[in-house]
Formats: structure tokens, C-alpha cells, sequence
């Protein structure tokens, strides 16, 4: 029923002039799915308070509830025609009032993780781009089937929600910024092994995909949770921070619809934060990341770290190492070139990589890893404050192309997993002694000495498809020059 329902929404949206790409149906869905959580969230708190005697404080006037404007039922519990806003009426409702009213939360809250702070942020960020009345009632009608009820539907909606995010970034060429396939995620949450008691955080948090299944993960392990671990899971263990505004919205719905009622996401820039100003308080246990990479951050921004450079994955690396306690532990996605470039940021940054942390693993990863994006990546592991002696690579190779129709998957990342535990040598893995690695550049250029004839030739499928990437990278600068001109 969920998977037809979702299926409805994006149809209708299809057919609206305002929205035209997979980004806009998650950005539209986000929203409307938000509210109706919201219904379903105030009105499980209102029954359980009925429970008790209690009565309940609304967050939301009635005016402005989902019952009242999106799904106004008769005595028969259907929807009342008669009373629902559609057309024009609707637009202007939920533009000129909805909109300005929610927004205004963000100034009333008491605090940022607040779930009254969330709406207010959620909707400064994000705007109505359904145009049509009718279309956005349609919408409606089918987001009202969903139901929040149990932990069984709000697992489906997941991910159905998931599979949405996974859809828009593999629409364009900026998938990696929205979609980390989850399977190369969850083998990053096994090896950081987080523990219950622990802080983690995504400081580039994209659809907040870490978090989830670092979430997942340790409910996994621990069945008998206390009441007090809960409310610590819920509360005080998982935090991110989103540039974008769309990513932001969206991490906050993918973070709920997992369970937890209010993320504790900020919308921001991290790289503006000064590192000077981070204290033991700012610091977590673990850090999980993919930031963005090919970026350019500006002087003021470059400023703020002790290794300047324009390359943003390489001021996320500084930053993640600054906010690491002492002993904690990471797991941080970045451009293969990172481990060989010459120039004198990358050289310094494997110098401050090697000599304040532990970079125990690299996982080298194949072409075709992140859908929809042309770079070759690694996966960096490391502890932060006692020095690098020796570096356990492992080169995934999962015998096959991969895309869209034939994607990472679990049982590709199996033997890293387990392989990782004791750093054992295999053909596809090996160790290099740091006393070995040229104190001059630091490369930690991935050299497989067990299987160099594969490490030389690729295939000419992997050739084409980077050829393929590189000029679809070409035709893009040269459409914005031509933009400029």
C-alpha cells in the first residue's frame, strides 16, 4: 500500500509545471510527509495524556493541523469534501498562511533540539513548488493513506523514503552528495563499531545516511536497552550539520522516519565554524562522513584552518580531526587523489594525518562506487592521538561493473569486514610500514603488491565509462562559461 502511495504522489507531481526533476518530488513529498508525521505524532501524545487523566498542549493551533486544513474528515471518518480546501483556496492557504505560520516557530522555541525549532527551520528552508491547487490536493489525498501507527510501517515508509533519496541522487551528477550507498555505509558503521554511551556525528550530513545506520546498528546490538539508553539514543548521541537547505530538510525526515522524533541536525556551515573556538564539549567519539569533494570554499572560510586550501573534503579532514576526542574514532570517504597528490596542502594533511592519528585502514574503492559521480574514492579509518606505525589497505573488487542496474551490495564488502578485524594479508589486502613511506610526499598511493597486473590494466568498460564521466565534467564548465558570456 506505502509503495503504491508513493508511487501516486510522484505521478501527481510529474504532472505539476512547478516541479520538474527527482529533487523537487523528494523536496515536495519531505514536507507534506513531515506534517502528516506530525498529526501522528501529536495525536499519539494527546491519547497517551488522555491515558493518564492529562490533558494535552497542541504544538500546532487547530487551524493549522493536519485534520483541519489537509484531511478534514465527516462522521464516517472519509474525507469531507465539503470542507477541504482544494484549487486556488488551498494554494493561498498553504503559501500565505500555512508557510509564515510554521516558519514563525523558529523563533518561539525554546531551544534548537526542539521538535518546535525543527518545523520552524524546516519551513524557512523549503518552499511550496506545487503550483496547482488540484495537484497539490491530490497529493494530499494520498500522503493521508500513510500511516506512523507502528514500528513496522514507519520501518516500510524508510525505506521507501530511502529508495527516494537513493532515486534523486542518481538523477544528476551530484549523486554523491545525496545518496552514500548504504551497503558501503553500513560496512563503515562495523568498523567504527559504535557503542551505546558513545556521541556520533556527520559533520557534512547530506540525507543524514551515517546516522541511520549507525542508529540501526546499535538497536541491532542491543536489544535490552534501558529506558535511559533510549531516551539517550533519541536525545544525545547521534548530530549533524548540513550546508544545503534541501539535503537539511531531508536528513531531518529520513532521521524521523527511522525513530528518532527530533534529530539533532543544524543547518549550517561547518567549515565557517572557527576551529580555534572548538572546546572538549564540541568533541565526539566517533566521526562518519562523505564530504563533498571538488568544492571551493572561500578565503575568509580558508582562514579558519592551520592547512589552507581551496579543496573543501580537505578542510572537512582538518575539521574532523579537531573535533574528535581523544581516542575517537572515524570513518571519513574522500577522493583517492588525496592519498598521492603533490601539492603542499595534500602533502601536509597526510603528514597531519599520519603523525596525530592512527590511520589503521584505507579501503579502496572501485569505479562506479557512487552512482552519478566520476571520481574514484577511499575510505579513510583512523583513531585520533597516538601516531600512524603501520597502514592495512584493502582493495575492493567486486568483480564486476557497477551502476545503477548493478550496484554495491553487501556481500561485496563482506570479506573487508571481516578481513579488517585482524589486518590479515589476502590478494586483496596488505600492510605498508609508515617507517617505509617517503617523509618527503607521505604517498600512500594504493599499491597493491600482491596483484599488480590487475592494479595496471582496467578494463576498457571502466576506460570509456571515466572517458564518459570526464566529458560530461567538460560540457558542464563549459556550459556555465557560455552562461557567463
Amino acid at each position: 500500500m506505502f509503495e503504491q502511495a508513493f508511487k501516486n504522489i510522484d505521478d501527481v507531481l510529474w504532472k505539476d509545471a512547478g516541479c520538474t526533476s527527482e529533487l523537487d518530488y523528494t523536496e515536495q513529498t519531505s514536507w507534506l510527509l513531515f506534517l502528516k508525521y506530525l498529526d501522528a505524532l501529536e495525536h499519539d501524545k494527546a491519547t497517551e495524556a488522555a491515558f493518564e487523566g492529562k490533558s494535552y498542549a497542541h504544538i500546532l493551533d487547530l487551524p493549522y493541523r493536519w485534520e483541519s486544513w489537509a484531511a478534514p474528515k465527516d462522521a464516517s471518518g472519509k474525507l469531507d469534501h465539503n470542507t477541504a480546501l482544494t484549487g486556488d483556496d488551498l494554494i493561498q492557504f498553504v503559501n500565505g498562511k500555512l508557510f509564515p505560520y510554521l516558519h514563525g516557530f523558529k523563533a518561539k522555541a525554546t531551544g534548537p533540539n526542539t521538535i518546535e525549532y525543527k518545523i520552524g527551520e524546516i519551513f524557512g528552508e523549503i518552499k511550496n513548488r506545487i503550483q496547482s491547487g488540484y495537484n497539490l490536493r491530490e497529493a494530499i489525498d494520498h500522503i493521508d493513506e500513510l500511516r506512523f501507527a507502528s514500528q513496522t510501517e514507519k520501518h516500510e515508509l524508510s525505506h521507501l523514503y530511502e529508495a527516494k533519496i537513493k532515486n534523486m541522487g542518481n538523477a544528476g551528477r551530484n549523486g554523491g552528495e545525496y545518496y552514500t550507498p548504504r551497503p558501503l555505509i553500513r560496512a563503515i558503521v562495523a568498523v567504527t563499531a559504535p557503542r551505546l554511551g558513545e556521541t556520533l556525528c556527520d559533520p557534512a550530513v547530506g540525507s543524514a545516511g551515517f546516522l541511520c545506520e549507525a542508529f540501526d546498528y546499535l538497536r541491532a546490538r542491543n536489544p535490552q536497552r534501558t529506558t535511559a539508553q533510549d531516551k539517550r539514543l533519541q536525545e544525545s548521541t547521534f548530530y549533524g550539520k548540513e550546508k544545503k537547505s534541501l539535503a537539511y530538510v531531508i536528513a531531518i525526515m529520513n532521521m524521523i522516519l527511522h525513530g528518532i522524533e527530533a534529530p539533532n541536525i543544524i543547518h549550517t556551515n561547518t567549515l565557517a565554524e572557527n576551529l580555534a573556538d572548538v572546546q572538549e564539549k564540541d568533541r565526539f567519539d566517533i566521526i562518519l562522513a562523505n564530504p563533498p569533494f571538488g568544492g571551493k570554499e572561500r578565503k575568509e572560510v580558508q582562514q579558519n584552518f592551520p592547512i589552507r586550501t581551496g579543496e573543501t573534503a580537505f578542510l572537512f579532514l582538518q575539521h574532523f580531526i579537531k573535533l574528535l576526542k581523544a581516542g575517537g574514532r572515524a570513518g571519513v570517504v574522500i577522493k583517492n587523489t588525496f592519498l598521492s597528490n603533490t601539492d603542499n596542502a595534500s602533502v601536509s594533511l597526510r603528514q597531519k594525518l599520519l603523525e596525530e592519528c592512527n590511520l589503521h585502514t584505507v579501503l579502496d574503492c572501485p569505479s562506479g562506487t557512487f552512482i552519478g559521480a566520476g571520481v574514484k574514492t577511499v575510505v579513510l579509518f583512523f583513531e585520533k592521538g597516538t601516531k600512524t606505525r603501520k597502514v592495512w589497505f584493502y582493495q575492493l573488487d567486486p568483480g564486476r561493473n557497477m551502476g545503477k542496474t548493478n550496484p554495491l551490495n553487501d556481500a561485496d564488502l563482506a570479506e573487508f569486514i571481516e578481513l579488517q578485524k585482524t589486518k590479515a594479508d589476502s590478494p586483496k589486502s596488505w600492510s605498508v610500514d609508515v617507517a617505509a613511506i617517503d617523509p618527503k610526499t607521505f604517498d600512500l598511493s594504493v599499491k597493491n603488491p600482491n596483484d599488480g597486473e590487475e592494479m595496471t590494466h582496467r578494463s576498457p568498460q571502466e576506460i570509456m565509462d571515466e572517458i564518459a564521466s570526464l566529458d560530461a565534467e567538460s560540457a558542464e564548465v563549459l556550459g556555465k562559461i557560455r552562461g557567463l558570456l
